[in-house]
């Protein structure tokens, strides 16, 4: 939108009007008085010639005959009778020297030639201020023989001209012109003041009447006489006002009707606004009733549960008949899956909350897998379907994320492959599908031969409680969460998930995960460089296990030669056999290809429990076996172990480990001696926890209520309490205060027993005092890690300072790494000790710091909880803006804590 003028109409008609005169006024002013210049100069030149050439003409005699009177009176005649314009006339001879002049006073110099000058041949003219001076030869001429001839000059004339009368008449030329000039603009601004009096005063009359009708007044009129257009123009005006006022009085009617309707419409907004507000409330009070409810619910469900899980797997410890071992077996698997049912459930309640937060720990991406298809292949194998993990060797194994929540996708993903697939196989292959120098992309694809999807149910799929079979008649059970859960647990990964799938065909289900990418190595290299050149033969009937497995042993650098069944087989000899345990029917069958390909290695591919004569070889160590999907480090592991002597095995089959022996525990053996109290309202759980318990330490008490929790610890010092939430005298959340308050055992680890899952718990807990939690139904070996962590192995007082069981943890279980890490912080340590003392010397906060930030992140992964807890007290008081005067205490501890490790350090790093 264009800007409007400053200039009023008035100020634009001025210089409308002005301007065009004064400018073509004075363009022809100087003009004419240029040309009357121009004109006048000439004139005076004109005059100056005609005086100047008859002087030399007639001077001729007087120079020729040396005589100075003649001349004299020649000159002084002519300069009297010209002496408004001539200054003076002088006379030179051909040396220019002064014959007579007219004027002896005057500057002769100006009128001389230069010696060096040539005579003038005509008449020559020069300026010199306000004066002219002319120069004209003075020739003889005569007569030979009839011919005249022209002879060299004899000297020459001067006259010095002035301009005085041409200036003065210059001068009137351009004061005239001027007056001209300005009389024509005195007319011009009397007819232009008639121009602003009869057109722009009723324009600006016109422009304050419409100002006043825009600012509402419109009673407002113009009047007078007016002429041309702009009387027009005034009645247009006046009737336009009209028309204003006439609208706006039916506007205000009509405004008054619809504020009158709108007061009323209020009215009816405002009865609904209180409706909505009474139904937000009921809302949010549902919503709270239904957390509460499923926490409770969780509880509820999760407590039975626990009693049954554990006393179940307690009696399958102990001696069985086999009907009685199945029945168990099947209690086991059918309380797993209802609580499997119950977290889908209450992980879609938190996701629907917004209350799911991942974790960011390390984890070995390969185990993570490993681990998730080994639980899930024993369903897979009782159907008879073949499971096959193919992981592209350039996908990074050391990851930073939520494993537990990876594991819960593929479980999710798998578990839903094999439930709808009868026949066949199912497929799982993860790729690098983008890499930065932080973070990876991961895409994960899982194919099946299975059932398929039909049309109508595809946009439902992952929508929640939807299921591709949906009959009452359905043969597939669930709650048709898992899907759900899974899409919404790859967004929250910043990944996508989708698939493709044909009725009768199977389907495809694909999903990517964005990952940070490890700081730490999880598990030690195999050297799989060892593998190179080795020659294998693979017997696998299975087209997509033989392919994947081929794939992986040619990425060692392996010589394979891959065949379906023992009939195709081209080569003579191969240092490995590896082939299914359906292959071979017995013993000698296996030794006669032994003794055919001269193979010095046999591992066997597994798709279920070895036959009792396999088992009997790899019990010898003639033989390995594996169960499928293969894991790649496993596989590895096993084709580097050195090969044994051959011998021939027992031919009779020896009987299969019991279930006890199989399931022995290391805490078989010397108990921790360690007192822990357990603390359930629940007679089942508590019976359970300290059941498991006593497999573990020396000495435990129960309490059935928080109240005789409070009164135990009170008479007695315990190394670990283990404590349930929900109880009826008093919660544990209190009991935990109470304890911390005033007690023997407020020093003592607290660990929380909950069947609460809900994301806020964990911090209300830590909160309260306690210093970490275990979920129900309570799982054997993170009892037993829980109890590693929180309190001190046998014969050692170094766990003050380096738990060795979490360093443990925290490495995945790799001795080697967790010497590594610890190995590591020592070195580290005396560096740490420089950039501390250098920045408490010089008293700078941001400096110190910076070293307790660097300090604690090298504790994360090295088993020291005391220091790691104590440098974070120290940086987040340092954030806080703390002194170091005022943290001098822990900076004290810190240094001591310091001495400790690096003491301690050795004894396990010797170990």
């Amino acid at each position: 939108m264009k800007t409007a003028t400053k200039y009023s109409l008035r100020s634009w008609v001025m210089v409308l009007a002005l301007a065009p005169t004064i400018l073509v006024g004075t363009m022809l002013a100087l003009y004419f008085t240029n040309s009357r210049f121009a004109e006048l100069d000439q004139t005076l030149l004109k005059q100056g010639v005609n005086l100047t050439a008859p002087l030399a003409i007639a001077a001729e005699y007087g120079l020729q005959y040396h005589d100075r009177e003649h001349t004299k009176r020649l000159l002084d005649t002519t300069h009297q009778q010209n002496a408004g314009l001539i200054e003076t006339i002088t006379v030179f001879d051909r040396d220019h020297h002064p014959f007579v002049s007219s004027n002896y006073h005057h500057d002769l110099e100006l009128l001389m030639l230069d010696d060096s000058s040539s005579m003038p041949n005509g008449i020559d003219v020069q300026h010199f201020g306000d004066t002219v001076v002319m120069w004209a030869p003075i020739r003889s001429n005569l007569t030979l023989y009839g011919n005249q001839q022209q002879m060299e000059p004899q000297g020459y004339v001067a006259v010095q001209l002035n301009k005085h009368e041409a200036l003065l008449t210059q001068y009137r030329a351009g004061v005239a012109a001027f007056i001209i000039v300005l009389i024509g603009v005195q007319l011009n601004l009397l007819f232009t003041f008639r121009l602003l009096k009869n057109v722009t005063q009723p324009i600006t009359a016109m422009v304050s009447a419409v100002a006043k009708i825009r600012e509402g007044k419109l009673d407002t009129r113009l009047s007078g006489d007016l002429i041309g257009e702009l009387d027009d123009l005034k009645r247009g005006i006046n009737a336009m006002a009209a028309s204003l006022a006439e609208y706006h009085d039916e506007m205000q009617q009509n405004i008054d009707q619809a504020t009158s309707d709108l007061r009323e419409t209020l009215e009816q907004i405002e009865i609904q606004n209180v409706e909505l507000d009474i139904a937000k409330k009921r809302a949010l009070e549902a919503s709270r009733i239904k957390s509460e409810f499923l926490a409770n619910m969780s509880h509820e469900l999760r407590t039975p549960l626990n009693g049954v899980i554990g006393f179940t797997r307690q009696l399958l410890k102990s001696p069985l008949q086999d009907n009685q071992r199945d029945q168990l077996q099947t209690i086991e698997r059918s309380a797993a899956n209802l609580l499997a049912i119950i977290n889908d459930i209450l992980d879609f309640s938190k996701l629907e909350a917004g209350k799911m937060t991942l974790d960011k720990v390390p984890f070995s991406l390969r185990d993570n897998v490993d681990e998730t298809l080994q639980l899930l292949s024993h369903s897979a194998h009782e159907k008879g379907l073949e499971l096959v993990l193919d992981i592209d060797p350039a996908l990074p194994d050391n990851l930073n994320g939520d494993a537990m929540r990876v594991q819960q996708i593929l479980t999710n993903l798998v578990g839903n492959a094999i439930k709808f697939t009868e026949t066949g196989s199912v497929n799982v292959r993860l790729d690098l599908a983008d890499e930065s120098d932080q973070h990876v992309q991961l895409r994960g694809e899982i194919s099946d031969t299975g059932i398929g999807i039909n049309e109508e149910q595809k946009p439902l799929l992952f929508q929640a409680f939807a299921q591709a079979d949906s009959s009452i008649t359905r043969r597939f059970g669930g709650t048709g969460l898992g899907l759900v859960i899974t899409k919404r647990l790859v967004g929250q990964m910043e990944g996508q998930i989708g698939f493709s799938s044909q009725q009768q065909q199977g389907s495809t289900f694909w999903f990517t995960l964005k990952l940070e990418k490890g700081l730490f190595q999880m598990n030690q290299d195999l050297n799989q460089q060892s593998l190179a050149g080795q020659s294998v033969l693979l017997i696998e009937p299975h087209n997509s296990s033989r392919q994947t497995l081929t794939r992986l042993l040619r990425n060692w650098k392996m010589d394979v030669e891959a065949v379906a069944q023992l009939s195709q087989v081209r080569g003579k000899q191969f240092y490995h056999l590896l082939l299914t345990n359906e292959i071979c029917d017995d013993g000698e069958q296996l030794q006669q290809l032994q003794r055919q390909y001269r193979s010095n290695k046999v591992l066997f591919l597994c798709n279920s429990k070895p036959q009792p004569w396999q088992q009997q070889w790899c019990q010898q160590g003639l033989a390995q076996y594996i169960g499928k999907p293969v894991s790649q480090r496993r596989l590895a592991g096993l084709l580097m172990k050195p090969p044994v002597a051959v011998q021939t095995p027992i031919t009779e089959p020896q009987p299969a480990p019991t279930a006890i022996e199989a399931i022995k525990k290391p805490n078989d053996n010397k108990l921790l001696p360690l007192r822990v109290l357990a603390v359930d309202d629940n007679l089942a759980n508590l019976k359970l926890i300290s059941s498991l318990l006593g497999e573990m330490v020396a000495q435990v008490d129960i309490a059935s209520g928080g109240r005789q929790a409070l009164t135990l610890c009170q008479q007695h010092s315990y190394d670990a309490v283990f404590m349930d939430i929900q109880m009826p005298d008093l919660d544990g959340l209190r009991t935990t205060e109470l304890i911390r308050k005033s007690s023997r055992s407020r020093h003592c680890p607290i660990i929380a027993v909950t069947a609460h899952v809900l994301g806020q718990e964990r911090q209300q807990l830590l909160a309260a005092g306690m210093d970490d939690y275990l979920t129900k139904p309570i799982d054997e070996a993170m009892l037993q890690e829980r109890l590693n962590r929180w309190t001190k192995a046998p014969n050692q007082g170094l766990s003050d300072v380096i738990d060795w069981p979490l360093a443990l943890t925290q490495a995945g279980g790799n001795e080697a790494l967790a010497k590594e890490m610890l190995s590591l912080l020592v070195d580290s340590l005396p560096e740490t000790r420089q950039g501390l003392d250098q920045a408490m010397a010089i008293n700078d906060n941001a400096a110190l710091q910076q070293q307790i930030h660097k300090l604690h992140g090298a504790t994360c992964y090295s088993g020291v909880p005391a220091l790691q807890k104590l440098c974070a007290q120290l940086e987040s008081s340092l954030k806080q803006g703390q002194t170091m005067a005022e943290l001098e205490p822990e900076l004290l501890e810190l240094q001591d804590q310091l001495d400790q490790i690096t003491t301690a350090a050795k004894h396990f790093l010797a170990a």
